[in-house]
């Protein structure tokens, strides 16, 4: 019965971890998404690409 115990409280602070991580990341995003000074993605549709400074002239 212990090792049931343990094992069910292993899971249980694990999830609360997990979940702690994923509403903590989801808080972060949804703040960047508002901010209008955030960099855009080098893959959006409107960001700068994959080489914004250009090619390189040597």
């Amino acid at each position: 019965m212990e090792m049931w115990t343990l094992l069910i409280g292993l899971f249980l602070v694990t999830m609360l971890a997990f979940l702690a991580w994923a509403l903590l990341s989801k808080k972060e995003t949804e703040e960047r998404l508002d901010d209008p000074a955030a960099p855009k993605s080098s893959l959006a549709k409107d960001g700068p690409g994959p080489n914004p400074v250009g090619p390189d002239k040597s």
